[in-house]
């Protein structure tokens, strides 16, 4: 083994965890590049693919989440757990890392806590402004908790806690597209308000819904729409907009691979409320309407979305009531453009610069430390 700084980064799950543990990555490799990376995942999960793709190595564990509506379904779970705990073990055993990070998702629990027991220095990065169970779990003997809402002494240690945002996908201030050359790219009109509806890589069921049965109302309307209906609707939303006369003033698609023109092109977005997507509309300025996921732990999502909504930085539409309001609510506000420049000055003002980079030297700080103190 060299002398490189070797460091494990662990979670994922969704596209909200992955992201994050991909710009915290790069940010490593790009401030010392002979530091060693391995990342520790969830076997059968988004990460397994998505980290591979992005140049790195990772093993999976056989974690999985616990049901909350079925107890004795868990059972299953604990094993896991325990199989899960003991590979994460052997994996820090074979590859001696000089810390590791956890960013969120089934695998960062074994992972942190067995490299916690073995002395290994850990570092936590909290997304979201509700701390979840693993983080306030791994909390006690991590070194450092990343976080990127204020208040969140209420959950840790407050002189563990380094204020650093949420990391963001990379290059997505690299845009090089006019409003013009983005919108023409999804086959829609430049001179037209363009609303953005985005789902997350999953999709989100509500707003789905809140399209398709809303298809005459948008058609009558002067405003186009690019909708992400996520790999799982795709069909259904298909089967709609065909139905509907596939209308010229919507581009339908289950994932969209440049988000940069997808942003540029966007008047108005209208998304759930993950933490790492709000800290994109903060960096971008992107006016938003906000539907937090009803199925979420502790409600977290309307919790993160109330921090926009209660500074103007965003407008809140409950899951609930979304079917009956979204659609005429996102209507009117892309044609009310006072508003919508109130609210991007407004989310300008709550974005974090350079949030992986900070949380890069922070795990050098604590890798350089352990190194010194035990000579490997």
């Amino acid at each position: 083994m060299n002398d490189n700084l070797r460091i494990i980064i662990s979670g994922g799950g969704t596209g909200g965890h992955i992201f994050p543990a991909l710009s915290i990555a790069n940010a490593i490799k790009e401030a010392r590049p002979d530091t060693e990376i391995l990342f520790v995942g969830a076997e059968g999960r988004m990460e397994m693919q998505r980290v591979p793709a992005a140049g790195y190595k990772i093993v999976g564990l056989p974690v999985a989440g616990f049901d909350r509506k079925n107890m004795l379904k868990n059972f299953a779970v604990i094993v896991r757990l325990i199989r899960s705990q003991i590979m994460a073990r052997k994996i820090i055993s074979d590859f001696r890392p000089h810390a590791a990070v956890g960013v969120g998702g089934y695998a960062s629990g074994p992972t942190l806590r067995m490299a916690g027991t073995m002395g290994i220095p850990t570092l936590i990065q909290e997304q979201n402004s509700y701390a979840g169970v693993t983080n306030k779990l791994l909390a006690a003997k991590a070194e450092k908790i990343c976080v990127a809402y204020p208040g969140m002494e209420k959950f840790f240690d407050k002189n563990k806690i380094i204020m650093t945002g949420n990391p963001v996908r990379q290059g997505l201030l690299d845009n090089k597209l006019t409003k013009e050359e983005a919108i023409k790219s999804f086959g829609l009109n430049p001179s037209k308000k363009t609303i953005l509806i985005v789902g997350g890589s999953l999709g989100a069921r509500t707003l789905n819904n809140c399209v398709m049965h809303a298809m005459d109302k948008i058609k009558q309307s002067d405003v186009q729409f690019i909708w992400q209906t996520g790999k799982f609707y795709i069909n259904e939303a298909k089967k709609c907009y065909s139905e509907a006369e596939s209308p010229e003033m919507i581009h339908t698609t289950d994932f969209i691979s440049d988000m940069n023109a997808a942003y540029t092109a966007a008047d108005l977005v209208v998304s759930r409320a993950g933490a790492g997507s709000i800290s994109e509309f903060c960096l971008l300025g992107k006016p938003v309407i906000l539907v937090p996921s009803p199925n979420v732990a502790e409600d977290h999502q309307t919790k993160n979305a109330m921090a926009l909504v209660d500074k103007n930085a965003a407008v809140y539409v409950k899951d609930s009531e979304a079917e009956e309001k979204l659609i005429d609510t996102a209507i009117e506000l892309a044609n009310d453009t006072t508003k919508l420049n109130a609210l991007s000055e407004n989310i300008k003002k709550l974005a974090f610069h350079n949030s992986a980079a900070i949380i890069a030297e922070e795990v050098f700080k604590l890798a350089d430390k352990y190194k010194k103190e035990h000579g490997r």
